[in-house]
């Protein structure tokens, strides 16, 4: 593939978890990438390869340098709603293709079912980015293996017992990296437009599953005790908004006894199998020890 001959993608949230990933995989497929970033110190994290913009979703003319003469773009909601208007109606007067980081919450399973203020929001942008006409992929993983190294990491580099709720609810975690390799593919690929992806990993785990896999990584048993809903409450006190916490909860509670709501649309689109948590887990083992 010659860069010459194809337009730039942009990728917002550029240096989160799946922008981060994303970059490097087209990168890869020889797409020249630009790069959003909310601060410019940010930007010593990208390669050298990626053309770094400075801009703000909440400031929808600080994308324009950004935007011009860009084919696609890679959008991942970092902001408030307010100005989620304006962004995508800036975004179809330049670009011919978005592929939108969303959440599955047209999901029949009663685990995406649960009020969510996240997906309200991204619902209303599915609907914005639907009424321009652009060539539009929503991608919709599941819960995502790097959210168990938030949750479990302080306490296992501790050695502290794992406390959490909900033990018993299943879910199917996907790999990172391969939300990132699909939201790849569908930006610099043709015939993904108006296509609507669920992602998932390839298992049901319950979350004491997960726990013993991690487990497995580090070779060492990793001890699991059940929190009852007000401990998590009390524990995420300053470190989350309550509705997230309370989403969470739900989730978590209505998940209880049911396995994981699975798809292949990670195989589908890359023709390979989505890694298991196995071997994110093992991959990332250094994380639960070290850090970061």
């Amino acid at each position: 593939m010659n860069q010459l001959d194809i337009p730039p993608v942009l990728v917002t949230g550029a240096t989160g978890r799946v922008g981060r990933l994303a970059i490097d995989q087209l990168l890869d497929a020889g797409v020249p990438v630009r790069a959003l970033t909310h601060r410019s110190g940010t930007a010593v994290t990208l390669p050298a390869k990626v053309e770094v913009f400075t801009g703000d979703l909440t400031v929808p003319e600080s994308l324009e340098p950004a935007l011009s003469g860009a084919g696609a773009v890679f959008l991942v909601w970092t902001a408030p709603p307010q100005t989620a208007a304006a962004v995508v109606e800036r975004l179809a007067s330049h670009v011919r293709r978005v592929v939108f980081l969303s959440s599955p919450h047209q999901t029949p399973h009663p685990f995406f079912q649960q009020p969510n203020p996240m997906a309200v929001l991204h619902a209303d942008i599915e609907r914005l980015i639907a009424a321009t006409g652009l060539e539009s992929t929503i991608l919709r993983p599941g819960m995502l293996a790097s959210n168990t190294l938030a949750w479990w990491a302080p306490a296992i580099r501790t050695g502290k017992v794992v406390r959490w709720p909900y033990g018993a609810a299943e879910t199917a975690p996907v790999d990172d990296r391969d939300v990132a390799a699909v939201a790849a593919r569908t930006l610099y690929q043709d015939g993904y437009a108006g296509a609507d992806y669920i992602l998932t990993g390839p298992e049901s785990l319950t979350q004491a599953a997960q726990v013993d896999v991690i487990g497995d990584a580090l070779d060492r048993r990793l001890a699991f005790e059940e929190m009852t809903p007000d401990e998590f409450r009390t524990l995420s006190e300053g470190t989350a908004p309550s509705s997230v916490v309370d989403m969470l909860l739900a989730a978590w509670g209505a998940a209880v006894g049911q396995p994981a709501y699975i798809t292949t649309a990670v195989a589908d689109i890359l023709g390979t199998a989505p890694r298991t948590f196995r071997q994110w887990a093992a991959d990332h083992a250094t994380a639960f020890t070290e850090g970061p």
